[in-house]
């Protein structure tokens, strides 16, 4: 008798390589690889995450309802059409699981984020890669690759890793032709960031096949919680739930998250500052040959002249103990995503980088 084997496709997916966050010999490392607010959570999330110390016995709400509503009334959305999850993350791997699976088709732009592909082929289908132009999604070639395969279509706007967007109305026309028997998942782990930006909810609110996702783990700094959430049509919120296991969300991230969305203010302060140093890094860096496109997230993808100079100044930077992310695995080898940090932090990025340009 053989041994057991995992289900089709499992074998294939490449194990998921997060940001580094140690550099050897360095005592303390400056961690500018995974995206994170260098502001940390709001400080009224960490009272409630304190307070529910206390309750750590009691299992958590199944149903997420108070956290359910506080995201309604802060972002304008039907509380009983939200579903929340360990991170946004899992909405992707729930979404993959409910509608895809062998023969089925889900598409992603060239450089979207891995993990739709890895929850593609987890739930057996096929990931389809579409060409990006210059970076940035290109709805043409999106729309050209929709056969009567295809079951989900992602689409992170602003996407990771390339900071870059595309307006509403390619978003709209893409939906537009989305065919009924697919959903076009919009993506907006890094929204938050955009000032006066939707993400998707307009469309999510007058289709029937439009669902939006959204992260606590970037500007609301409770990466370590994980939590997300997703909105979308009755019918596709009644799917989810129906496989999402009753306790997916532990009671501190429930807590955290729901005083999180609450504190506007943390919020504004995070993007205004994000918004600061982000021109600052872009501005610099290009004065010191590494362009990058006009970034909507908090971090740039700075641009090498190939692949040998990005390893080059990716040691400069840990040299000096400062960790940024090669996206080799993004099909993106000369470039280097640099998340956006506090003013210390951005300006010690300039000088080492400044001082490794004067020594090559």
């Amino acid at each position: 008798m053989g041994k057991i084997i995992p289900q089709p496709g499992i074998e294939t997916i490449a194990l998921y390589q997060g940001g580094d966050s140690t550099v050897p010999g360095t005592n303390k490392a400056t961690k500018l690889s995974s995206n994170e607010n260098p502001y940390g959570a709001s400080p009224k999330a960490m009272e409630a995450y304190r307070e529910i110390a206390e309750r750590m016995e009691l299992y958590p709400s199944s149903d997420h309802a108070s956290l359910r509503q506080a995201i309604g009334a802060v972002h304008g959305l039907d509380p009983a059409r939200i579903i929340c999850g360990a991170g946004s993350d899992e909405i992707i791997a729930f979404l993959c699981n409910a509608y895809a699976g062998p023969g089925d088709e889900v598409i992603r732009t060239a450089h979207g984020f891995l993990m739709y592909d890895i929850s593609a082929r987890a739930a057996g289908a096929t990931p389809v890669v579409v060409p990006e132009r210059a970076r940035h999604a290109d709805v043409d070639e999106i729309i050209a690759a929709i056969t009567d395969d295809t079951r989900l279509i992602f689409l992170a706007n602003p996407n990771n890793p390339t900071g870059t967007m595309i307006d509403a109305s390619e978003v709209a026309r893409l939906a537009d032709a989305v065919p009924e028997a697919a959903l076009l998942v919009l993506d907006g782990a890094y929204a938050e960031y955009v000032a006066d930006f939707d993400a998707g909810r307009a469309l999510v609110d007058t289709r029937q096949n439009v669902v939006m996702t959204r992260t606590f783990s970037k500007i609301y700094g409770l990466g370590g919680l994980r939590i997300g959430y997703g909105y979308g049509p009755e019918h596709v919120i009644d799917t989810l739930n129906r496989i999402r296991g009753p306790f997916n969300v532990s009671a501190p991230a429930l807590a955290a998250a729901e005083a999180a969305v609450h504190d506007t203010a943390h919020v504004e302060m995070s993007r205004a500052n994000n918004a600061i140093w982000r021109d600052y890094l872009a501005t610099e860096l290009a004065a010191l040959g590494l362009p990058s496109d006009a970034s909507a997230g908090n971090f740039i993808l700075a641009r090498c002249a190939d692949a040998d100079e990005a390893r080059a100044a990716d040691a400069a930077l840990r040299a000096a103990g400062i960790i940024v992310r090669h996206v080799g695995s993004y099909d993106l080898p000369e470039c280097l995503r640099i998340t956006v940090g506090d003013e210390l932090a951005c300006r010690s990025v300039v000088k080492v980088l400044r001082d490794w340009r004067d020594q090559t």
